[in-house]
């Protein structure tokens, strides 16, 4: 079965399964997504590691890992999205140490969060993105920004960009580095990425 090489479009919340949140991989060479349900904690972490301008104060559990793997010379060469059984996917690490290589089972959210550590490919069989990939409609009035999805209209999902729980616009750049400084001590790196967001588009 040949595989297709996917990257990562984003995280949604998801109003179908309370706490849970979505993440949206992307096909590289194609249009399609693949929508995976994660837990809140994956999330943070996926999130955290894609906002480089994060850096929590103490290592969370995936940036733990990859100290440990750092230490004893063992790389995550790559991640392969393997199987889907009930609308659960299933995931393996693919591991080398001393140019012997090993398969890891694991749940796709943290082989996902892994993966944006150790900077490797995240990859599905085409099978499995022919039975799950889905076609996101876009906004045609903003179809020159490339973060631009109408996650309503996800087809059998109902996802749901979850709104800022603050009014982040009314506040100055200097307010706003101040808030971020805040959320990062307070380990909410979720507030965090929403605050780097608008200072972003400052």
């Amino acid at each position: 079965m040949s595989l297709v090489r996917l990257n990562i479009k984003g995280i949604s919340y998801s109003q179908t399964q309370n706490g849970a949140y979505a993440l949206i991989l992307n096909e590289v060479e194609g249009d399609r997504k693949l929508p995976i349900v994660i837990g809140a904690f994956e999330a943070q972490s996926i999130a955290i590691a894609l906002e480089k301008e994060i850096r929590p104060p103490r290592p969370l559990t995936h940036d733990l890992f990859k100290n440990f793997a750092d230490r004893f010379d063992i790389v995550v060469k790559q991640v392969i999205i393997h199987k889907l059984v009930d609308g659960v996917f299933y995931s393996s690490l693919i591991c080398e140490r001393d140019k012997i290589e090993e398969i890891i089972d694991a749940r796709t959210s943290d082989a996902i969060a892994l993966a944006l550590r150790f900077q490797a490919p995240i990859f599905t069989y085409k099978n499995i993105l022919d039975k799950a990939g889905i076609y996101l409609k876009v906004d045609p009035t903003k179809e020159n920004d490339p973060d631009n999805i109408l996650v309503e209209d996800i087809v059998n999902e109902e996802l749901e960009i979850e709104p800022l729980r603050e009014d982040y616009k009314s506040k100055t750049i200097e307010e706003l580095h101040s808030l971020l400084d805040d959320a990062v001590n307070n380990e909410d790196y979720e507030t965090a990425a929403e605050i780097r967001d608008e200072i972003s588009k400052r």
